[in-house]
């Protein structure tokens, strides 16, 4: 699906990154990167309906935007240099919840999913079921495909056990978690060969277990939470 034209784009745009030089290229742009992420999310689409049937899989709600915000950022560069596509949950409005997620940049592919920023009440749900059910995210992060691939469960940690909690809590690593995702990132060259789909496939089976169980808690309790910011996984986008 993708091509070496669709690195060496990405690296042209990361050299001009502006609106005039992408507006006379944009046929390019089409041709070589959004057009390869269309037929990557459709051919999803398919594989999910078995993998990940509640996870949304459609080029209109999964591709992200080529333009940045820009509006409260210092960087003013207009356009992302990486192409990415989310897959969130369908029960969970958005930007809530866990899912998946893939971008594909001028020196790597990123592969991974998960919860990256909670917002307070989903992480206050959460640790309220990570109390209640520890051993499942234990086992899940233990088991041998997702230790292949992520060797263990990724994001940022406190320092301390969250108020509410003891301190010898059994699952006290986990609630120390205020991020919960697994991640691999490997070569740019790797999106133009033929072992792209399947290792994007594998990670992603791999990762369903963390999925669930994260958003398990979100979907039976139906929290109004407020669409806050996010930050996706990157400096402009989720990486």
């Amino acid at each position: 699906m993708f091509t070496p034209k669709t690195l060496s784009f990405l690296r042209s745009l990361k050299r001009n990154n502006n609106r005039e030089w992408f507006r006379a290229r944009k046929d390019q742009y089409e041709q070589h990167v959004r057009g390869p992420m269309i037929q990557v999310v459709e051919r999803l689409a398919d594989d999910f309906r078995t993998i990940a049937p509640e996870l949304i899989a459609s080029p209109r709600q999964s591709l992200f935007r080529i333009y940045r915000d820009t509006r409260f950022s210092g960087d003013k560069k207009p356009l992302k240099t990486h192409a990415a596509a989310v897959f969130r949950a369908k029960q969970l409005p958005k930007p809530q919840g866990a899912g998946l997620y893939f971008e594909i940049a001028p020196g790597w592919v990123w592969i991974g999913g998960g919860m990256w920023r909670p917002e307070p009440p989903e992480l206050v749900r959460l640790r309220a079921h990570i109390d209640e059910t520890w051993p499942q995210i234990r086992d899940l992060t233990r088991a041998r495909p997702f230790r292949a691939r992520f060797e263990a469960l990724q994001g940022d940690v406190m320092t301390r056990v969250p108020r509410g909690y003891p301190s010898d809590h059994p699952a006290a690593d986990f609630l120390k978690f205020r991020q919960f995702y697994g991640g691999a990132e490997f070569p740019a060259t790797l999106a133009h060969s033929r072992e792209f789909y399947p290792t994007l496939i594998a990670t992603f089976k791999a990762l369903m277990p963390l999925v669930r169980f994260l958003n398990e808690p979100l979907v039976d309790a139906a929290i109004p939470f407020s669409e806050g910011p996010r930050a996706a996984r990157s400096g402009s986008g989720a990486r």
